[in-house]
């Protein structure tokens, strides 16, 4: 399905799914809440929720957690408690959990009271997931797998797997982990190789070292190794055990997707100075507000790289093409500063670049900035030196060229370091201070190489 979808087709095929509600196997969640969100923005919160109110419960929780923050809201907000019972029941156990947040976030009390009516089993799931940290493995995990020991019959297994699945107790299995008597994980073996054995032997039969050798972390491992090995391992799953190495639960690849899809999500838009969830509230005084603290933030350098300029006001008035040029000098080390901010803030955020690294890393953003200077130093040089037919003219916007450039990378790479380092994140005021940092070097650079060259000289 396409990502936008005319509003009137996307109401019929939501009513055609309302009267057959079995129909909703065939549509993913999200294609639900694309149609949800149309029908937010451009009909309005009664209509929204009048549709939310109709959904079936086994389908309306994975919808939910599709939506917008905002927009989810407003959903679990409005719906009594016991469809939120019936909700948080057909999820899995990491959805449960995150919509059990959600709900706390917004209502304690009505949380409260969901909870007392969930089943004991759920509600054990829900307590014991929602004691993990958020950068922790176990805050990704669900409980809900498929084991088997290795002294089952592949017969026995797959008959329980199929009498799970009729119970609806478990989806998307892609694998079997094989486990030993006291549940400690040791292999896994798929379903694609399952199917191809003899139904009628053991798991001890077939396990060989291939089984052996299977990735897995444990639930207090941070979220960050977590992407890695699926990043560097291609995995669909990854099992988790608790710190003595007994299986636990798993962690799939759509979570990890999202995670990834956050914090790349957060990092633009903190780099841009804006928040992620308001700017898909669409409310115009919220996003305002927003955004005018961090453009009176930005303000105030613009005012101090102004003050720079003052400073030298006689000079810009007796030699008038500086005030044409000056621009060129501050554009060009703000882009190379950014190129280089970038570049460090994304590594740090994937865990790319340790502290015993960084040094490495700030003499190789120096060293590309200081050549890329000497090459555009001359190019302007040259540009200006025609342009305004003064050699001396070139030869000031050139050094205030190589000058700005060379503090652009290193304060792009070191900013977003200290900022780490002092325990700021990066992608919040790196863009801020890095703009302050190439316009008042580069206006005093070339202001001031401007008066002792050019004026005095």
């Amino acid at each position: 399905m396409a990502d936008t979808i005319h509003l009137e087709e996307g109401k019929a095929l939501l009513e055609r799914l309302l009267e057959n509600p079995e129909e909703f196997e065939h549509h993913h969640a999200n294609e639900i809440a694309r149609i949800l969100r149309q029908i937010y923005h451009e009909e309005g919160v009664e209509a929204y929720l009048a549709y939310v109110q109709r959904i079936p419960e086994e389908y309306l929780g994975e919808i939910l957690l599709e939506l917008p923050e905002n927009i989810k809201d407003l959903a679990l907000e409005t719906l009594s408690v016991p469809k939120l019972v019936e909700v948080v029941d057909e999820l899995d156990s990491d959805d449960a959990t995150d919509l059990m947040q959600d709900i706390e976030d917004l209502d304690e009390a009505k949380e409260e009271e969901i909870r007392s009516n969930l089943d004991e089993e759920d509600l054990e799931d829900i307590e014991r997931l929602k004691n993990y940290e958020e950068d922790e493995a176990g805050s990704l995990m669900q409980t809900e797998l498929f084991r088997a020991r290795l002294d089952e019959t592949i017969a026995e297994a797959i008959d329980r797997l199929r009498r799970l699945k009729e119970a609806g107790k478990l989806a998307n299995v892609y694998q079997v982990f094989l486990v030993d008597t006291f549940d400690f994980l040791i292999g896994a073996m798929s379903f694609e190789e399952l199917i191809t054995l003899d139904f009628s032997k053991t798991f001890r039969d077939y396990f060989g070292e291939q089984h052996k050798l299977i990735q897995s972390v444990k639930a207090t491992d941070p979220v960050d190794e977590v992407i890695k090995l699926f990043e560097d391992y291609d995995l669909v799953v990854l099992p988790v055990t608790d710190r003595h190495g007994k299986l636990i639960g798993r962690i799939t690849s759509d979570d990890v997707v999202d995670i990834i899809e956050e914090r790349a999500t957060d990092q633009i838009y903190k780099m841009a100075g804006v928040d992620d969830e308001t700017e898909e509230d669409k409310e115009i005084k919220s996003i305002t507000v927003k955004r005018a603290v961090w453009l009176g933030v930005n303000l105030v350098t613009a005012i101090l790289a102004s003050l720079v300029i003052g400073l030298f006001d006689e000079t810009i008035q007796a030699y008038v093409a500086l005030a044409v040029l000056m621009p060129i000098v501050a554009s060009m080390g703000g882009n190379a500063g950014t190129q280089s901010l970038t570049v460090m803030v994304r590594q740090i955020a994937l865990g790319e670049i340790s502290w015993h690294e960084a040094k490495n890393a700030i003499y190789r953003e120096v060293v590309v900035s200081l050549l890329n200077g000497l090459f555009f130093a001359v190019v302007m040089g040259i540009i200006a030196m025609v342009w305004f037919h003064d050699s001396k003219l070139g030869i000031v916007i050139g050094l205030a060229m190589v000058i700005n450039l060379l503090f652009a990378g290193l304060f792009g790479a070191i900013i977003p370091l200290g900022l780490r380092r002092v325990g700021i994140d990066p992608a919040v005021a790196s863009s801020v201070l890095l703009t302050t940092v190439t316009d008042v070097v580069g206006f005093f650079a070339f202001l001031g190489l401007a008066k002792a060259i050019l004026i005095q000289g």
